[in-house]
This record gives structure tokens, C-alpha cells and sequence, in this order.
């Protein structure tokens, strides 16, 4: 079935998107204001999209028209922000901080979570966070009255210890961060235990292998 945007509602296109890009790695971004007041927030509109320079991007959506939440704003004012990885374990916390609070509502103390300092920003990272990337904005791209597309350069990465394999080399125990991804509607995760390999194929194997399968 053909669904054309232009002859489809905002909110249908939406429930397309995310019923069938999925799973979506969720970026647990936490901001400061001006004043010193910190926000956490989760967005699902979100992925790494360089390696080199490394940019990661995120999508924001208001409330309402002219606004793209307090984390758009003190993106906006001050240039710096973090995106925090959400494990299995921290699920629950993860939502609480998904709720409309106030601004004046510190999310992370009534989800029961810790900050940690960050190196090269001023926003704080999530303690229990097992990866933090800290950002500065690149460029923020208004795609909406209330959307908004946030680019940013990856300054520093910190990764839990425990899930480090090699410091040299920068492996890194994937498996064992046990990160869940957004799926379709409201309410509906994934987790990443589900896994098979399937090694990439050299150009030079092809014959053979093409071959082999006729």
C-alpha cells in the first residue's frame, strides 16, 4: 500500500516512521541551562552519523507549535550538551524523565539518579549511564514549527570501566552494555540479547561464493 505524505496526516506519517524504523537506539540527553539548572531528557530520533569527525544527530519535538522542549532551548543557549546510552537496567528511570515535568522539575532526582562531572563540557552525564558521549553543537535545523535536528561533535566518550576490553585497542564489550532501542508506539522497547553474525563479504570472495550458491 502506497502512503503519500502530501495526502497523509502529520500524525499518520508519524506512526509509519515509527512503526517500521526500528529498533531506535535512544539518546538520553542531558543539557544546562544558562542558570545552572540541568535537564534530562530521551529522544528516539536518534544515531552516530560520522565516525570521523564524530557527529551524532537527534530529533526534537515540542508540545507545541515554536517549541522544542527545554533541552532544545539550552542546546540553543549554550552550545553543549551530552547524550547518555539507556541499559536495560535503567528503563524505568529512563521514563521517568520522560515526563512533561515543569522546568523547574529536576528529572533526574525524581527518577532516583546520580550526575557525574563531565571533561570537556559543562553539562553533567548520568552516573549510571554505561556510555556517555559529550557534545558541542554543530548546528541545530529547524525541519518544523516545533521540530528541530541537532548535530553535534562528540568531544569525549566515556565508557564504564566493566565494559572496556581492551584501552589500547578501544574494545569494547557491546553485548554485555545491554542497551534497549525504541520499536513501534507508545510504550514498546527492545532489548539488544537477540543477536546473530553475519560477516561482511570481500569483493574477492564473491566469485566463489556466488558461484556456489547456483
Amino acid at each position: 500500500m502506497l502512503f503519500e505524505c502530501d495526502k497523509t496526516t502529520s500524525e499518520n506519517i508519524y506512526k509509519l516512521l515509527v512503526s517500521t524504523v526500528v529498533p531506535r537506539p535512544i539518546a538520553w540527553v542531558t543539557t544546562q541551562d544558562v542558570d545552572g539548572t540541568v535537564n534530562a531528557a530521551p529522544f528516539s530520533f536518534f544515531n552516530a552519523v560520522s565516525g570521523n569527525p564524530p557527529v551524532v544527530v537527534f530529533g526534537i519535538g515540542g508540545r507545541e507549535p515554536g517549541d522544542i522542549k527545554d533541552t532544545g532551548g539550552n542546546i540553543r543557549r549554550t552550545g553543549q550538551f551530552v547524550v547518555n546510552l539507556v541499559s536495560n537496567a535503567l528503563a524505568e528511570q529512563m521514563n521517568i524523565t520522560a515526563i512533561d515535568f515543569p522546568k523547574e522539575v529536576n528529572e533526574l532526582a525524581e527518577a532516583g539518579l546520580n550526575i557525574a562531572p563531565s571533561s570537556k563540557v559543562k553539562p553533567p552525564r548520568i552516573a549510571e549511564s554505561p556510555v556517555s558521549f559529550e557534545c558541542e553543537r554543530l548546528v541545530v535545523v529547524e525541519v518544523g514549527v516545533d521540530r528541530a535536528v541537532v548535530l553535534g561533535k562528540v568531544v569525549a566518550i566515556h565508557v564504564a570501566d566493566q565494559f572496556v576490553l581492551d584501552p589500547i585497542r578501544c574494545y569494547v564489550d557491546t553485548p554485555n552494555l545491554d542497551l534497549i532501542g525504541r520499536m513501534h508506539g507508545r510504550g514498546w522497547y527492545s532489548r539488544t540479547t537477540d543477536r546473530f553474525e553475519m560477516p561482511r563479504i570481500d569483493v574477492m570472495d564473491w566469485p566463489v561464493r556466488a558461484k556456489a550458491a547456483e
